[in-house]
């Protein structure tokens, strides 16, 4: 198990020294954006080039006279607005309600106790209390560690957790790698526990750095927006050019002056495309109405012109593909049967030991998704069962193993392990023929794109814990593959 410790003074920050710091460093939250109020909705509606034209030539008609045409472009100008700043202002509201319900709480230790305050009121110095679960809420600095592992994939993009164990401080870190000593704030302690101090909180930690380097960006228009703006002055100028030379012609030769004035911004508003606003406007707040039926947010219509452009489709893989779940899809046993796992399919008996013994070697209260599928889908645990020991994967041996005392063993101890295949195969010391055999059940499953996890078994009365999970006599239970 890796664990450590050093010194530290357990009381934490006072009430009155947490006050202070966080009067200093403000609190801790990333800087954002103010949200768009329905007012400031309208005012970017209304500089859509395209929209803007809609309404300059619905009030050209009404100069001119014809209320019908008037009354058309404008109904149409005020149902794209409409709908345009409904679909965003519900989306402005749903995107705050999302920030609110991701920002984590925090289990700290202040005045010698522990509290539970909101994440936003961590400051540095202060003493976070971290279990398995735990959304950590600063970076910080691990100053007792037990078996701890943290998915730092929202930094990242890795979905496998990484292991820290306590260390010194160092002048430069980052996030990523095994044995740090450092967690970050955003990343989920998937395993263990462990007692950490604060060193960065807000905008100077690491996820808050990557929030202002992306707050630096300046987004390029979209490209229909470019084109429509380009559509839209050259029709200016050329209605603009004929309007004149229509009131110029008129005028010297009629020498009626307000009738050429009206002639020719009768001619102007004839050569300019009101269809294209109408179209372009109603249809793209249509397509952002559209997708968040599907539960797609869409924070400004243009999105959807950009959406529409694409023609390939860069993606990454769990998360973004995928649900960042889990789901166990065969059991192979080391007699050389193996069995389809299907969702809402029964499990054959025989095959309930290799998922009962899976769950053994998977915390009890899971977060990790490859456990959540263990759990799902096998027995519950036996409620006389009692963790009493375990061993967290290590770079040499990627396995781990818990020790479970039940009523049912007499005063023994079973020990179950789950782990990479080749690490299982050497905790159980497998013959030439078995690992040939288990090698290629991997294989097989591996073909499938199926993460494959192996799965062993010992039993023992020695109340002494070894000191690696080496030195108990395991045995191949079989494979599971999610």
């Amino acid at each position: 198990m890796t664990s450590g410790k050093s010194k530290i003074d357990t009381n934490g920050l006072t009430a009155g020294e947490a006050q202070l710091r966080l009067a200093a460093d403000g609190l801790n939250e990333l800087p954002r954006k103010a949200s768009r109020s329905a007012f400031k909705i309208v005012g970017e509606v209304l500089r859509e080039p395209m929209l803007a034209l809609l309404l300059a030539g619905g009030v050209a008609y009404l100069v001119l006279g014809d209320l019908t045409e008037a009354l058309i472009l404008l109904s149409f100008a005020l149902f794209s607005i409409t709908l345009t700043v409904v679909q965003e202002t519900r989306t402005e509201h749903l995107l705050e309600a999302l920030r609110d319900l991701s920002a984590p709480r925090a289990m700290v230790i202040r005045d010698g106790e522990r509290l539970r305050i909101a994440g936003r009121e961590v400051v540095q110095g202060d003493l976070l209390v971290l279990e398995q679960g735990d959304r950590v809420a600063a970076d910080a600095l691990l100053l007792e560690a037990h078996d701890f592992q943290a998915d730092e994939s929202l930094l990242t993009g890795e979905a496998l957790p990484v292991h820290k164990k306590v260390g010194p401080a160092e002048a430069a870190h980052r996030p990523g790698g095994d044995g740090q000593p450092y967690i970050y704030s955003g990343s989920l302690v998937t395993r263990g526990s462990g007692l950490a101090c604060a060193v960065a909180t807000g905008a100077l930690s690491e996820i808050g750095k990557i929030g202002q380097s992306l707050a630096t960006l300046d987004p390029e228009p979209p490209r229909l927006r470019t084109e429509t703006a380009r559509i839209v002055k050259w029709s200016a100028i050329g209605g603009s050019a004929v309007a004149v030379l229509v009131v110029a012609l008129y005028g010297l030769m009629r020498g009626d002056w307000m009738q050429a004035i009206l002639a020719g911004i009768a001619t102007g508003m004839s050569l300019l495309p009101e269809e294209f606003p109408v179209v372009l406007t109603i249809f793209m707040a249509m397509g952002a109405w559209r997708i968040g039926k599907v539960r797609v947010l869409t924070r400004r219509s243009a999105a959807i012109e950009t959406l529409g452009s694409a023609t390939v489709l860069c993606t990454d893989k769990t998360g973004t593909l995928t649900e960042n779940r889990m789901a166990v899809s065969q059991v192979w046993l080391a007699s050389g049967k193996i069995a389809e796992i299907r969702a809402g399919s029964e499990t054959p008996d025989q095959f309930h030991a290799i998922l009962e013994t899976s769950i053994l070697a998977s915390a009890a209260v899971p977060v990790d998704p490859m456990e959540v599928a263990l759990h799902a889908t096998a027995p519950p645990m036996p409620t006389d069962y009692h963790n009493v020991h375990s061993y967290g994967l290590r770079p040499d041996l990627l396995a781990m193993s818990n020790v479970w005392k039940g009523a049912n063993l007499k005063g023994g101890y079973v020990i179950a392990a789950k782990g990479a295949p080749e690490a299982i195969a050497s905790l159980c010391r497998l013959a030439p023929a078995a690992l040939r055999r288990m090698t290629a059940a991997v294989d097989a499953m591996a073909a499938q794109g199926i993460r494959v996890l192996g799965v062993a078994s010992a039993q023992t009365t020695d109340k002494r814990w070894a000191k690696s999970q080496r030195d108990y006599k395991f045995k191949l239970v079989g494979l599971v593959g999610l």
